[in-house]
């Protein structure tokens, strides 16, 4: 394993923490969108005191790997921006749409309740909504290869070049795929949250059914793949490995949401999430950008690669435990943050 290897492992860990952490913020946004019944505005205040304390450090996560891609692997980077900067220019609008309605509708003042209050609420709701989406929809365009040999000089035109790669059925079945799994990280982590039983079983119910829609949308995206993609994901050494224990991490998280063991829940649900991003992952090694972009071929000079690694290990022993302390403070007792 070389360095530049190293590397791209720690901003696809920064990747899956995002998924984990701030994937949920997004998915807490989908639930309060579809609030219903009764506890409708309990629900939405019970998201929004979750959400808090803690939505603006999740994107820490984000921005370390975007970051860690610039300077390490910058002609993947220049591809990336090039390609789908359309896809990527929404999903940073949405990003700061959000975050900004977010801070009006909870901070602004008149109460939850408040006519203006409210449209920030559904600001911040749609736009947690069209995120995530577009993020899947990015990574199902990475996925299929779709952004080998496109660019300037080709010849394609605009709608080939920068629009077909990431708005086809494939890419958008993986954007599904993403919001689905967001909202079904987002209703386990509130079993947790509430304080009310009620509460807990408007969230469990979610879960079970986000759960169950979640196999769906990934069976979808399965038989929409690419063949080079499908052929990965199904008959490489690792794949009936991954898939086996992807599968009992799933049921594992069903059957404790059905018998009410919360902890239980949130950490294989967290875990199915996080083997489903290794399987991508692994199904693209070595390459960053497939199918003709490798990890090594990308990668920046030795010394700036080696200089990155020692900020990195110098800036976790700030990071880590600044969020550890951020979580404890605000995240203590029984409580789990909808991270």
């Amino acid at each position: 394993m070389t360095l530049a290897d190293v590397l791209a492992g720690v901003i696809f860990l920064a990747l899956n923490a995002y998924a984990l952490l701030g994937g949920a913020d997004f998915g807490g946004g989908v639930w309060d969108l579809l609030a219903t019944g009764p506890r409708k505005e309990r629900q939405r205040e019970l998201i929004a005191e979750a959400i808090g304390p803690v939505w603006e450090a999740n994107h820490v996560w984000l921005i370390l790997a975007l970051v860690l891609l610039f300077t390490c692997f910058p002609p993947a980077f220049a591809r990336l921006g090039t390609l789908l900067h359309i896809p990527l220019s929404l999903v940073l609008i949405g990003i700061v749409l959000r975050g900004s309605a977010f801070t009006f509708w909870r901070y602004g003042g008149g109460g939850h309740g408040d006519q203006e209050q409210r449209h920030w609420g559904v600001v911040f709701a749609v736009a947690s909504l069209i995120t995530p989406l577009l993020l899947g929809t990015t990574v199902g365009a990475i996925a299929s290869g779709a952004l080998a040999g496109r660019g300037a000089g080709t010849g394609d035109a605009f709608y080939a070049t920068y629009v077909a790669p990431w708005l086809n059925p494939f890419a958008l079945s993986v954007g599904a795929f993403a919001l689905v799994a967001f909202a079904f990280l987002a209703a386990v982590y509130l079993t947790m949250e509430g304080e009310e039983p009620e509460l807990r079983e408007d969230f469990r119910w979610r879960a079970l059914a986000s759960g169950v829609a979640l196999f769906g949308v990934a069976l979808s995206a399965l038989l929409l793949s690419p063949a080079a993609v499908r052929g990965a994901l199904v008959f490489a050494s690792w794949a009936v490995p991954l898939h086996l224990l992807t599968g009992a991490a799933a049921v594992t998280a069903l059957a404790a949401l059905w018998y009410r063991r919360w902890r239980l829940a949130r950490a294989a649900a967290a875990v199915q999430v996080s083997l489903i991003l290794w399987g991508w992952a692994l199904s693209q090694r070595p390459y960053i950008l497939p199918p003709d972009l490798t990890v090594a071929a990308a990668a920046g000079p030795p010394a700036t690669l080696r200089l990155v690694l020692a900020a990195l290990v110098l800036g976790a022993v700030v990071l880590l435990p600044s969020l550890y302390y951020l979580f404890r403070v605000f995240k203590a007792g029984n409580r789990v943050s909808l991270e």
